[in-house]
């Protein structure tokens, strides 16, 4: 189970009644500056950074990341504070690389991230870093025989930049409290490091032992109280050459994937998205072996964001397998913490 796609889920305002957005003004305390929608007290401004998940268990979970509005403005110079926890508990069919048949898992996983959204060229970006933890016990067939086993450190870190090509530009607070919404067109690049807990000595492990990097583009549709939004992706590895049983060579083939999402906001500036994503590929080889099966999985999620006063929310995210062939078939649960502040105060254009 992935999840670092570093959203910025940033409403302009709240709907009007006729579909349209209502304006939010800046208002400066202690030396920061939060937005409230005119003529109404609420809490400040809504921005989910996402969750930082990016555990695995022995590379079985890879291409799950569900995130709506991962490409949605932001002022530039926010900064966003995520703390999130979780729990995945299911099957996981491994690739016949690994001799693991009829495998259970239940992983905890707790994860922080930080993000910066900036401007370049008059276009927004984004950059994002994420940590996370993993703790767990598997159970399955090795060789027929029964075994079950525990794991728990740090898992690979992630690190991920965007830059929105189309739609509004960089903006300050200022600008962005009435910028009208627009179709946004984003690419994004995420980097995974392998600085997760590793031993070449175990078929399981929560690090990976490889680099991993996902290009991806995206599109966000506004449509009235309505985001609707599409992410096309590959994911592209690097040789494992400390794989089980230290000293053979696992090679994997690039992992395609693709999301879609429909979020609904209501008047209080909650929302509530419907997700989708199907991951297909990621052959594997061990020192130049036969492949192993192509994966082909399918999964369905909701996702439900709740604004906290002082630019703080809290979001509650699910999902489930809905068909698989060669990958995970985990039930998913997620609830994160958000914070989001500006520094030093800035009204020049960006």
């Amino acid at each position: 189970m992935n999840f670092l796609t570093a959203s910025r889920t940033t409403e302009t305002g709240v709907p009007g009644a006729r579909g349209g957005m209502k304006p939010l003004r800046p208002v400066t305390r202690g030396g920061r500056t939060y937005f409230r929608p005119h003529g109404r007290r609420t809490a400040g401004l809504l921005a989910t950074a996402g969750f930082f998940m990016a555990g695995t268990l022995g590379g079985a979970a890879f291409a799950q990341e569900m995130e709506p509005r991962a490409y949605s403005s932001s002022p530039v110079g926010a900064n966003f504070l995520a703390i999130a926890v979780g729990n995945t508990r299911g099957a996981i069919l491994f690739d016949p690389t690994i001799p693991i048949t009829d495998a259970q898992a239940d992983l905890n996983l707790g994860s922080v991230g930080y993000a910066r959204s900036f401007g370049l060229g008059g276009r927004q970006g984004l950059v994002a870093v994420g940590f996370s933890y993993a703790r767990g016990d598997l159970e399955g067939q090795v060789s027929e025989e029964e075994r079950r086993i525990g794991r728990s450190g740090l898992a690979d870190m992630r690190l991920r930049a965007s830059l929105n090509l189309m739609g509004p530009g960089a903006m300050t607070r200022e600008q962005f409290a009435t910028a009208p919404r627009k179709t946004i067109v984003g690419v994004s690049l995420t980097i995974q490091p392998p600085t997760g807990q590793y031993d070449e000595t175990r078929l399981i492990n929560i690090g990976t032992n490889r680099w991993a990097f996902k290009p991806e583009v995206g599109v966000s549709v506004p449509a009235g109280r309505w985001f609707l939004d599409a992410y096309a992706s590959a994911w592209f590895f690097t040789s494992n050459d400390e794989f089980y049983p230290g000293d053979s060579t696992r090679r994997q083939e690039p992992l395609t994937s693709v999301q879609a999402h429909a979020s609904y906001t209501f008047q209080s500036r909650a929302w509530v998205a419907f997700d989708a994503t199907w991951y297909g590929g990621g052959e594997g080889t061990v020192d130049g072996g036969p492949p192993s099966s192509r994966q082909n999985t399918t999964r369905l999620g909701a996702t439900a964001s709740i604004p906290l006063p002082r630019s703080q929310s809290i979001k509650f995210a699910a999902s489930t397998g809905a068909s698989s062939r060669t990958g995970s078939d985990f039930d998913t649960y997620l609830v994160g913490w958000q914070f989001m502040w500006f520094g030093q105060s800035n009204t020049r254009r960006p």
